[in-house]
């Protein structure tokens, strides 16, 4: 199963290039992503959930406010007997459709690649903004949660894992 695990620049530096990441929250295609989502299309689901993984590593960034301005999003591959349904409440908003916990750590050898912000003052200007604003967001504030969709506009750029170094430096 294809999951998208939230992280920060700061958090994959520390875990490069031996290292796993102890992030347990990750998101995936779910049967209730697939169900608000209405789609078939699992590219278009896949592609919902690394949105909704990007907003999760703002909230990270909101926690990490010495952490470079960038949203970083890991991709891999795990097995199914290691992703759990999210134990939150039953009723799930928005932001958390999509969301599984993983049953260990990520270990970096195994991710196919890594989604991340553009290295630009732009980008990084409304990601901050972002990150400062999620948490009103989250609590319904439409002029925050219009500050967050202001990084969305940003598109996450691809890194294949030889290009961590280069994306960390």
């Amino acid at each position: 199963m294809r999951v998208y695990v939230p992280t920060t620049l700061a958090d994959l530096a520390a875990a490069h290039p031996d290292g796993a990441l102890e992030q347990s929250a990750a998101y995936a295609v779910t049967p209730a992503l697939r169900e608000w989502y209405v789609s078939d299309d699992l590219e278009e689901l896949e592609y919902a959930a690394l949105v909704r993984a990007a907003q999760s590593s703002l909230r990270l960034l909101a926690a990490a406010p010495t952490a470079p301005r960038r949203r970083v999003v890991v991709a891999l591959d795990a097995p199914d007997a290691s992703v759990r349904p999210f134990d939150g409440d039953e009723y799930q908003d928005q932001a958390s459709l999509g969301r599984v916990t993983l049953a260990g750590p990520v270990r970096l050898a195994k991710i196919a690649a890594v989604h991340a912000d553009v290295a630009d003052q732009e980008v990084a200007d409304d990601v901050a903004a972002a990150a400062e604003a999620i948490g009103k967001a989250d609590a319904g504030d439409d002029d925050a949660q219009f500050t967050v969709d202001g990084a969305e506009d940003h598109e996450l750029l691809w890194y294949a894992t030889q290009e961590i170094a280069a994306l960390l430096s």
